[in-house]
């Protein structure tokens, strides 16, 4: 029988961090049991007034083995209504989010939606001009490729997040340290969860480095958008890239 609540950890982002890297590396460790699909997309509906669908449906990608049932979809932090549906539909769920360097992940974001052919505009445009695209699209002034910027409002996305949940329910860490010292964050996460220690581990490359740089005038101005907004982040969390 499918527990009443079917997950006990999301990994809710944020995209391009290091999500991938850190669900693989919790297949390794027998104390978890992983979606049958990385990203389920169970919150993120089109209509974030809709109401949630049938839990039936989310439980069946997990199976009744014993564990920490854990599934990742990093949009889940971006995504309008999708942390307002969790905390309705899993009450005591915790949560874990990796952050990232803004914008290292906004460069990283744009070169994933450029190869995959859903953008050709170039980066310098996306960024600046491009963005009015996300006010064409619904929700208003959200977007699933385009939100190369948006989605690095870390402070903002903290603080809606405190809103809705407990912050002793949620685990933040930075894919910079995943990638360098992966048996470190691991071991706080087996603690947040309760779980026995991580197995040792093979490391996984969490790509937070670009193969190509970000140009440097484009580094600079996303800077200056993010200065604020990583001011409110480090004072919530400790956390910031600030140059």
């Amino acid at each position: 029988m499918k527990p009443e609540r079917p997950v006990d950890l999301i990994i809710i982002g944020a995209q391009k961090a290091g999500t991938t890297a850190l669900f693989d590396y919790l297949g390794d460790d027998p104390a978890f049991v992983r979606s049958d699909v990385k990203e389920v997309h169970f919150f993120d509906v089109e209509d974030p007034a809709a109401p949630t669908p049938d839990l039936s449906a989310y439980a069946a990608h997990f199976s009744d083995r014993p564990g920490v049932r854990v599934e990742a979809t990093p949009i889940y932090i971006y995504w309008p209504g999708a942390l307002e549906r969790i905390a309705v539909a899993c009450p005591g769920v915790r949560l874990v989010l990796l952050l990232r360097d803004p914008v290292e992940r906004a460069w990283s974001h744009w070169r994933m939606e450029t190869a995959r052919g859903a953008e050709s505009e170039p980066f310098s445009w996306c960024i600046r001009r491009g963005r009015q695209r996300l006010f064409e699209a619904g929700p208003f002034g959200h977007h699933r490729e385009f939100s190369y910027v948006e989605r690095g409002f870390y402070g903002e996305q903290v603080e809606r997040l405190y809103a809705l949940f407990d912050p002793a329910d949620v685990l933040i860490a930075r894919a910079e340290d995943l990638d360098a010292d992966p048996g470190a964050v691991l071991a706080r996460l087996a603690a947040f969860a309760g779980t026995p220690p991580p197995p040792p581990v093979r490391p996984r490359r969490v790509h937070v480095g670009a193969p190509a740089p970000i140009p440097e005038a484009d580094a600079a101005f996303l800077r200056q958008v993010y200065a604020p907004d990583q001011a409110r982040l480090k004072a919530l969390t400790g956390i910031s890239w600030a140059s």
